[in-house]
């Protein structure tokens, strides 16, 4: 089955997406490990690859996030991209500053919307050097 054209990027999707999104990163800050954990599909099947880290399944990601101190620094936030294919999948992209190195780092989520709701069911973290300005 091919997806319409007229199926991708749904206003009303993308805006469900970007708030769950958005949420996502608040508890990511605040470092809400039961929010962040119930934003991952529950199945172990997630992966989520970190920049220092690897989790395959739920249970690894939150052994994880109960094992991992708060943030001690600040995130800002460039260059959200947000795709949705239809009612139910979508591919949310950004770019990160944080306050403690010189490094830009780069989030790539898949979100799915379940029975429960939207759920991240693949993510993957990156910091790399990058030019100044």
């Amino acid at each position: 089955m091919t997806l319409p054209t007229e199926q991708i990027d749904l206003p009303e999707v993308l805006r469900e997406v970007e708030a769950a999104f958005h949420a996502y990163e608040a508890a990511l800050m605040d470092n809400d490990v039961e929010a962040l954990n119930a934003f991952f599909w529950a199945d172990p099947r997630t992966t989520r690859y970190g920049i220092g880290d690897r989790q395959w399944g739920h249970a690894e990601l939150v052994a994880y996030r109960q094992a991992t101190p708060a943030p001690s620094f600040t995130r800002r936030l460039e260059h959200l991209r947000l795709c949705a294919f239809g009612p139910d999948h979508a591919v949310a992209q950004v770019e990160f500053v944080r306050s403690d190195t010189a490094l830009r780092g780069f989030q790539t989520q898949t979100w799915v919307r379940l029975a429960e709701g939207w759920r991240i069911v693949s993510a993957h973290v990156s910091m790399i050097p990058w030019p100044a300005g």
